[in-house]
């Protein structure tokens, strides 16, 4: 089961390397697949990591 939307919110963390994003300049968005959300903090975004949905598996760069 996910969380709810307001404990993802308080408690996001980057998909690629697990760090807490909240109050930084993570990105957050939807998989293209499935629609869940998921955050990536500017580190592995600008290092273009790659990361999977927890959800459906969906890999991206």
């Amino acid at each position: 089961m996910s969380q709810s939307e307001s404990e993802q919110r308080s408690e996001r963390r980057c998909v690629s390397c697990g760090i807490n994003v909240a109050g930084t300049a993570a990105a957050t968005f939807k998989c293209p697949d499935c629609g869940t959300q998921i955050s990536r903090c500017a580190k592995c975004r600008k290092q273009s990591n790659l990361y999977e949905c927890p959800d459906c598996g969906f890999r991206g760069p």
